[in-house]
């Protein structure tokens, strides 16, 4: 019955089912989406008279699959998006706790593990993720996806095979100490930033830092990845130099477990969303996500990013031809 004990205690599992559902789609909307319907069928399950002994467990596997069956229908999607592909961010302010359904999202789901996700196929991914970041056991991750166990280590070892030859990941969650570290590195490197100073950015940047940026087509956004430490520092004082132009603003945020930022224009209005990978007290590579359609849940989006009408035809008339 709805507004029952069972519904209450049911609530408790959001935030870990959130977890699975975003680290299998790479979007916050379609994850609310799919909890939603797990717990949709568990009542319908319920109402046709079905005993559900462990709702957690029914819960998992019907978020698990319904992701798979989602990515199946996205890959072709995803195969024609247009640049680089970002999930869309999860944020929390700096120093401020998020939704309930994101408090418990797993810190290694960084938008660069989430792009290295995208090399491996929705079982795959699945196995990979349930073993590795949500430490689920061999059985447990069989009777999720509907796979015998022996079926699901092979396919682990192939999935980790495949991700390590991505660049590999750190799975480990930051400990408080380089979470106070990386979030003052951050603020540092902001404050360089909007302010041109070019030596202090030298001493911040990894010489081989990468900065990927996803605007999807629509919004203004280099087109491929961008190395280097000369390259990636003067587009980044240009870009905040005209962001001073147009009187942006800029608020520090955690973006999917790490430190980063949110850009909102003179309105108030998302501008984007910057996630900084730190390692050794250096960047090592920024991701910037301008596509409004992933800003969205974020609040109104700015359109000071978007591409001009004209740029965006031109754009598709050289895919198609």
């Amino acid at each position: 019955m709805p507004g029952s004990a069972n519904e209450v205690d049911d609530a408790a599992y959001r935030p870990l089912l959130f977890s699975i559902a975003y680290g299998m789609t790479g979007s916050v909307g379609d994850a609310e989406d799919i909890v939603q319907d797990a717990f949709v069928g568990m009542t319908r399950a319920r109402q046709a008279g079905t005993a559900i002994a462990d709702p957690k467990a029914y819960l998992t596997t019907a978020v698990t699959r319904l992701g798979i069956n989602y990515l199946k229908s996205a890959r072709v999607r995803r195969e024609t998006y247009v640049g680089d592909w970002l999930p869309e961010p999860v944020v929390v302010p700096a120093g401020a706790p998020g939704p309930a359904e994101h408090a418990e999202l797993a810190d290694s789901l960084s938008m660069a593990f989430l792009v290295l996700l995208e090399a491996l196929s929705p079982v795959e991914r699945a196995v990979f993720m349930l073993r590795e970041v949500f430490g689920y056991g061999y059985p447990d991750v069989a009777r999720i996806t509907g796979k015998t166990e022996a079926n699901c280590r092979q396919i682990f070892a192939r999935a980790r095979q495949r991700i390590a030859a991505g660049g590999g990941h750190d799975a480990t969650p930051p400990v408080p100490a380089r979470r106070a570290e990386g979030e003052e590195l951050a603020r540092r490197f902001f404050e360089a930033t909007a302010g041109g100073d070019m030596d202090a950015l030298l001493g911040m940047l990894a010489p081989d830092v990468v900065f990927h940026g996803d605007g999807g087509g629509k919004a203004q956004a280099i087109g491929q990845p961008l190395a280097g430490r000369q390259r990636v520092l003067r587009m980044l004082v240009g870009l905040f130099r005209r962001g001073r132009a147009l009187n942006t603003s800029l608020r520090l945020a955690w973006v999917n477990g790490q430190p980063g930022a949110v850009t909102y224009d003179a309105e108030g209005r998302v501008i984007s969303v910057l996630a900084l990978d730190i390692t050794d007290g250096v960047i090592q590579a920024i991701h910037s996500v301008v596509n409004p359609d992933k800003l969205g849940h974020l609040g109104p989006v700015s359109d000071l990013a978007r591409r001009p009408e004209k740029e965006l035809a031109s754009a598709l008339w050289r895919m198609r031809a």
